[in-house]
């Protein structure tokens, strides 16, 4: 066995220990998750109910009301995790993510003009307008900011302005007084209060129909990360490849808005940590970056319903204040990099 060889297996060992350890701390936080709220609940209370036994109201409350939204938060950071990486590889681009490119703003927005305007919205509906906003966004923001090429800092600055012109818009919908203004509140704040069961099938749906192809397009994404020339080279097709991955990371992000609102930092931050988990290889750097999508956004949802009970802070008001301070790191790191 050659360096190489040994090198490549050592690695993925690393990298299954860091699945394992993930996975492992996720279980940990959906049990401790389903305790937590404004009425806490035993840890063995928990695990009866789950086995099916127990006190039926506890059972009741466990299965009904805690699971769907704590699956919910896995399912929906994980998504908005994994449309991070493929924005940041895509654009060589540390600061690339949902938020920071207006996606979630616009994916918000969108979602919020169907809520107010309509009494009775599908879900497919909600996740068209979603899609379109998000997709409108993406492209204003990358218009605003292409000066000859694209700027990190200059794309990540265009992409907050955007996002703020969305949440203005929303606030002006809601100041509006409509009927269904509770309803849009939800977008606004990234909440996970009220889910039900329909709202996890239909996002687990949306993600095994676009994460798969996205896992499969690992190899040529590591190609792409190392130039555009390589990459033709190679035989990629690259705005094809590019077109699509990119539809499929707006996809992950409309339909994470529309069932758990606009929680922003989630996408920028997940990629980043998993890279110093498990490396750069995209194959493993997606469902490392789910899984630590999705344990964040359970940590912020706890915190906001275990902090202060039996007030709930929302999910999205959290990931915002533990995201905000790392995006700015961020911002100054990319801005000394750029002066060097």
């Amino acid at each position: 066995m050659n360096n190489a060889e040994r090198k490549m297996k050592r690695r993925r060992g690393q990298s299954a220990l860091v699945l394992s350890a993930l996975c492992a701390c996720l279980l940990m936080l959906i049990v401790l998750n389903l305790a937590i709220g404004d009425e806490n609940i035993g840890l063995w209370d928990v695990m009866k109910s789950l086995a099916g036994q127990g006190d039926a109201g506890v059972r009741f409350l466990v299965m009904e009301f805690r699971m769907p939204r704590i699956l919910l938060a896995v399912l929906a950071g994980g998504a908005l995790s994994i449309a991070g990486v493929v924005a940041q590889s895509l654009m060589k681009n540390p600061l690339a993510a949902p938020d920071t490119l207006g996606i979630t703003g616009g994916a918000g927005l969108g979602a919020v003009i169907v809520t107010v305007l309509f009494s009775q919205q599908s879900p497919l509906l909600l996740t068209g307008a979603a899609f379109s906003g998000s997709v409108l966004a993406a492209a204003l923001v990358y218009l605003l900011a292409y000066r000859n090429g694209i700027s990190p800092v200059r794309l990540a600055l265009v992409g907050i302005a955007v996002n703020a012109f969305c949440h203005s818009g929303i606030q002006l919908l809601i100041s509006r007084g409509s009927p269904n203004v509770n309803n849009a509140l939800i977008w606004l704040n990234g909440s996970l209060w009220g889910r039900d069961w329909d709202d996890v099938l239909s996002l687990f749906i949306w993600c095994c129909l676009v994460i798969p192809p996205i896992w499969f397009a690992a190899k040529p994404l590591d190609i792409i990360k190392s130039g555009d020339g390589i990459a033709v080279g190679l035989g990629i097709r690259l705005e094809r490849t590019r077109f699509l991955l990119l539809a499929g990371a707006v996809l992950l992000t409309a339909v994470a808005v529309t069932a758990v609102g606009t929680i922003g930092f989630i996408g920028l931050m997940a990629p980043h940590i998993a890279r110093k988990l498990a490396g750069t290889e995209t194959r493993i750097l997606i469902p490392v970056s789910a899984l630590v999508g999705g344990i964040v956004l359970l940590i912020a949802d706890a915190a906001g319903r275990g902090l202060v009970p039996p007030l709930e802070i929302p999910a999205g008001l959290i990931a915002a204040i533990i995201g905000g301070p790392y995006f700015i790191y961020l911002l100054r790191r990319e801005a000394r990099q750029g002066r060097a």
